[in-house]
């Protein structure tokens, strides 16, 4: 059995081959996460000795990676922004190309005050990291589901953001604001029958969150209606979707009555998020 931290990391990292596309990484992570150390510390002092307790943590740690287990939930952690989010299996974990999507609401020419939604907040991370950026910014967060809430608020307190008002609310049912400035989302979009939803970290994620009827387009088709009653004047609308539904979900905004319809492209050039202007 390995003792020290470069013996762990090389008992570790050749078990995670057949589940991870960065085996040598997650080995780092799990491993930093039972010392409560930054990356460094593991080349600065291989030799250190780790301790029983140690020990049997991390070999636990590894066989939940083993059998798919996704590294965030492990941990408890995914960093998102810049900022560290807690994590659980009763949400989404963030993603980095979600942050296209924040990124693009911060470069909106909105007010120093504006009043932003966020549906289906999840962790919270869109709304939190929005707030960060823009504490001035009026932020509602919702959710349906009460486990999500409840951790979009602890998560709210971790990072010390208490203007933003997160509520549990199916899509608009329990939203009493009819000016927004801004409304973001990333809704289920993926295809009910899509085979992808056997693999990876996505299997161990509640498919509720993940999947929409209409091939993946009815929530993302609900918001861009019900957002209209929304929006004030010269609102914004920014949809998270898939990489194939830019031009159907364009097409139906502009059914709808958006102007200046348009899709951003993520990190890897693929379509990833569609925004539009409700006419003032």
């Amino acid at each position: 059995m390995y003792q020290t931290l470069s013996e762990a990391l090389a008992w570790a990292s050749p078990q995670l081959l057949d589940v991870s596309d960065t085996p040598k990484l997650d080995a780092e992570v799990m491993l930093l996460h039972i010392i409560h150390k930054q990356r460094g510390y593991l080349y600065t002092w291989p030799d250190e000795r780790l301790t029983s307790e140690q020990i049997d943590d991390y070999t636990k740690m590894v066989g939940r990676r083993v059998i798919g287990t996704p590294i965030a939930h492990i941990v408890g952690e995914r960093e998102f922004w810049s900022l560290p989010f807690m994590v659980n299996p009763t949400t989404l974990i963030p993603r980095p190309d979600t942050e296209i999507l924040v990124e693009t609401a911060l470069n909106l020419p909105l007010a120093e005050a504006a009043k932003v939604l966020d549906l289906g907040t999840g962790t919270g991370a869109i709304a939190l990291s929005l707030a960060y950026e823009k504490p001035s910014w009026q932020i509602t967060a919702v959710d349906k589901i009460i486990e999500a809430v409840a951790l979009a608020k602890a998560n709210r307190s971790h990072l010390k953001l208490p203007q933003v008002d997160i509520i549990q609310s199916d899509w608009f049912d329990s939203v009493n604001c009819y000016d927004f400035n801004l409304i973001v989302s990333n809704p289920p979009y993926i295809d009910e029958e899509d085979s992808h939803l056997e693999e990876g970290d996505v299997r161990f994620e509640p498919h509720s969150a993940l999947t929409a009827p209409e091939h993946g387009f009815a929530d993302l088709y609900h918001i861009a209606d019900c957002a209209r009653d929304y929006l004030a004047p010269g609102g914004y609308l920014l949809l998270e979707h898939g990489f194939g539904q830019a031009l159907q979900l364009r097409d139906k905004m502009i059914e709808l009555g958006y102007e200046n319809v348009a899709t951003v492209r993520d990190f890897g050039s693929n379509d990833r998020c569609t925004l539009g202007r409700w006419p003032r």
